[in-house]
This record gives C-alpha cells, sequence and structure tokens, in this order.
C-alpha cells in the first residue's frame, strides 16, 4: 500500500498503520501473526541516502532503534537478532522488513515495514508460536498503551533518520 501511494506522490514520512494484517510477512517468506488490535503494525514511506542494494544495513539499524526504544520506555532487556528480529527473554517480540526501490531520476524509495507484539496474551498466539514469540504486555506483566508506545517510537526514528544515523 505505501509502495503505490509513493507512486502517487505521497510525501516521505508517511506512516500507515493496520489494526489488524491478514497478509503479514516476516523475513524469508515467513508469516507474521497479528491478533487484531493488539500490536503495533505499519510502514513508513523513506527517500533514503543509502545504496539501493544495502537494504540489510536499513533494516539493523532499524531493528536497533526499535530495542532501544523498548528499553528506554519499559525497562526490558530487547535485544537484535539475525539482523531484524528483536528478542526479549529469547522470544521474538518485534521483526523489521525493509523494502526498497530505484527509482529513475528521483531518490530511491524505501518503505520499512515494522511489527511489535504490544498487548497479546499467550492464548493470542498460535501453539507453534507460543514458546518462541512474547508480546511487550507478557514481559511487562500487564497491558501497554500503544499509542504512547507508537509515539516514541516514531519519534526515534525521526530524530536518528533526520540526524542522518537511520
Amino acid at each position: 500500500m505505501v509502495l503505490q501511494m509513493a507512486n502517487g506522490g505521497a510525501p516521505e514520512g508517511i506512516v500507515v498503520f493496520a489494526e489488524h494484517q491478514s497478509a503479514g510477512r516476516g523475513q524469508r517468506g515467513n508469516t507474521w501473526e497479528s491478533a487484531a488490535g493488539k500490536g503495533l503494525w505499519f510502514s513508513v514511506l523513506l527517500r533514503p541516502k543509502v545504496a539501493i542494494s544495502d537494504p540489510v544495513e536499513l533494516a539493523q539499524r532499524t531493528a536497533r532503534i526499535v530495542a532501544t526504544t523498548i528499553q528506554s520506555e519499559f525497562h526490558l532487556s530487547a535485544v537484535v537478532k539475525l539482523s531484524n528480529d528483536i528478542y526479549i527473554e529469547d522470544r521474538k517480540v518485534a521483526g523489521v522488513l525493509v523494502e526498497m526501490r530505484a527509482q529513475p531520476k528521483a531518490p530511491h524509495l524505501a518503505v520499512l515495514g515494522i511489527g511489535v507484539n504490544v498487548n497479546q496474551m499467550p492464548h493470542d498466539f498460535s501453539e507453534e508460536l507460543r514458546e518462541r514469540a512474547i508480546s511487550l504486555a507478557i514481559a511487562r506483566r500487564g497491558p501497554i498503551d500503544r499509542s504512547s508506545f507508537a509515539i516514541a517510537l516514531l519519534r526515534n526514528l525521526n530524530l536518528l533518520y533526520l540526524a542522518g544515523s537511520l
């Protein structure tokens, strides 16, 4: 959707949130489960000054920002693994995907896709994922204000992007 918006002239920095995904994607074609209204799933349109051949670096930097925001907002030990996955207690809490497109005579496009398990409870995860996935609410043992977390995360992404660190 964000790439379509970009092709229609959408400005850099536009953010599109989803309350539910029916076809969420993870890396290597894995699916991303998304219980309606429980997590944060959003995409951000950027025109970064990184090589089109280097979306991995952009994904790694973004994943570090997600992990740092989780640490600062919730005092949880979040670590980045496999370049774009964020883990708490050896269980996946978030993931980042980057899709880049070359643009003739224009800055390249990058769409940052970020998914964070926020208020899911164990029963919200499939049987297969219960031992491998966690949410911020499970880790904190209480509900999380998704809006406040989204604001903090977008603020950190914006600050580092404007500083040239993303």
